[in-house]
């Protein structure tokens, strides 16, 4: 199973969209959220290139970017070989 890694606030929708994604396929997360820990965000904003919004997502540390991005793996049928892999 992959390692999955997000840096959400609690009061974003798009990162509710994301973990209810995930949830729905039954992927274990790690959750970071930054509105509870907010100096985790300068680490947030290097691994991710320079992104400063959320969500932020990893999958095996590779940056697959926000919310849309990763729907679009998933409308592409993409998503779950980065999730299996």
């Amino acid at each position: 199973m992959s390692n999955v890694v997000l840096y959400t606030k609690g009061y974003c929708p798009f990162c509710h969209r994301a973990l209810a994604l995930l949830d729905s396929k039954g992927v274990k997360y790690t959750n970071i959220d930054i509105g509870v820990q907010p100096e985790l965000r300068d680490e947030m904003i290097a691994k991710a290139g320079g992104a400063s919004t959320v969500p932020q997502i990893f999958i095996n540390d590779e940056h697959i970017g926000g919310c849309d991005d990763m729907m679009a793996l998933e409308a592409q049928g993409h998503l779950d070989a980065k999730l299996s892999a």
